[in-house]
């Protein structure tokens, strides 16, 4: 092979017309492309390697081409490189890319490096992965702030009205004879100890069961309001309750299953049975937003992020035990001023009902931290799966 260059021109010919690329000549019939063996091309835009001193780019085993690329070189581009296509992108975006559209795109502030795109860090709603516990409590503070007026009024009648009817139910079939212990150790029950206790338990077994379904909707409800007001969308109390009543009796009977599940926890044991609380306590916001398989998707989203789902979980728990306490504070209180039956004597009666409502509206706190909380926790586990955003929940819920 001759070490001379090749004949002809070796600087790059002008097109013939602006824009065009020209064929490669020494490839006749092949556009922009250099026969096996000949010369490599300079990459569009970019000045000969051979102009500068550099060689060329041969082929495998060819010696490079010192005299410059001999076919015509495409010409740059006048407007620039074209809008959005640099690598990798500039903080803040560049000339040819002011509105930050490259990929990758730059991160957001306190955002880890290789972070994919499509996670907004101001979403109202959806906490970044990387936001860690300080965004799960901005976002679930904002919910309250932005929706407690649309909640409260749900939260009272899909929670607390079902409570309030059981609380009077508890005061007024309570048995009031004690079981009797006597001089030699044995406990003597009072005539119809435990037919009074089984009328108590089959009265709210029974309230709990015509009650379920609106407290399926009273959640369902409240899903609805948190997740249209983050989109920016209206969300009155009436709109949300057409919608929980859609969802009710779905939800309702998933709650049923959730529940039989921790009854049979715990019944084996304490410890399974606190184990299923928390592996099922996502079963709402699973079955609102996908509709498909509530009871195994909230097992896998607990088991996959195990440490920050557990603790979310907790702090929900502990609320409920801390209005829970407070009711069993005022049972005390109540009887200690009204007696073990209040309701023999008008007075008592009232006394003990209006005490008994006054639990129920303490209570009310710990039914918005469940609904929130549990509903925050959902999304947060969304963003570690994927890019997810407000947009599109409140296209999921339907």
């Amino acid at each position: 092979m001759s070490d001379q260059p090749p004949s002809g021109p070796t600087e790059p010919v002008p097109p013939a017309s602006s824009g065009a690329p020209q064929p490669d000549q020494a490839a006749p019939g092949q556009p922009g492309f250099a026969a096996p063996g000949q010369p490599g091309f300079a990459a569009p835009g970019q000045p000969d390697p051979a102009a500068s001193g550099q060689p060329g780019f041969p082929a495998p085993g060819q010696p490079g081409y010192p005299g410059g690329q001999p076919a015509g070189a495409y010409p740059a581009d006048p407007a620039g490189q074209p809008h959005g296509w640099s690598w990798p992108a500039p903080a803040g975006g560049s000339p040819a890319d002011p509105h930050g559209w490259s990929w990758p795109h730059p991160a957001y502030p306190g955002q880890p490096a290789g972070m994919p795109p499509g996670l907004d860090p101001d979403d109202p709603l959806v906490p970044p992965p990387y936001a860690g516990f300080a965004g799960w409590s901005a976002r679930c503070s904002g919910v309250l702030r932005r929706g407690w007026r649309q909640l409260l009024p749900i939260v009272l009648l899909g929670q607390g009205l079902p409570a309030a009817v059981i609380a009077v139910l508890t005061l007024w079939l309570t048995p009031t004879g004690q079981p009797v212990t006597s001089p030699t150790g044995a406990t003597t029950l009072p005539d119809g100890y435990l037919r009074d206790f089984s009328l108590l338990y089959g009265a709210v077994l029974l309230a709990v069961l015509l009650f379920g379904p609106l407290q399926s909707a009273g959640w369902a409800a409240g899903t609805w309001v948190v997740t249209r007001q983050a989109a920016g969308e209206p969300a009155g109390v009436g709109a949300a309750f057409r919608y929980g009543w859609r969802r009710a009796i779905g939800l309702w009977g998933w709650s049923l299953v959730a529940s039989l599940l921790m009854m049979v926890g715990f019944c084996a044991c304490f410890l399974p049975g606190i184990y299923v609380m928390f592996a099922v306590a996502l079963f709402g916001p699973v079955y609102l937003f996908e509709r498909q398989d509530p009871i195994g998707r909230s097992f896998g989203i607990f088991h996959k992020r195990f440490g920050p789902v557990l603790g979310r979980v907790s702090l929900v728990v502990a609320a409920l035990l801390l209005t829970g306490g407070l009711n069993a504070l005022l049972d005390l209180l109540g009887q200690a001023a009204f007696g073990l039956d209040p309701m023999a004597a008008p007075g008592t009666a009232v006394g003990a009902v209006l005490l008994a409502l006054v639990g129920v509206v303490l209570a009310v706190p710990g039914y918005l931290v469940q609904l929130i909380a549990l509903l925050v926790t959902y999304t947060e586990q969304r963003a570690h799966e994927g890019p997810v955003n407000t947009a599109r929940l409140a296209a999921e819920l339907g």
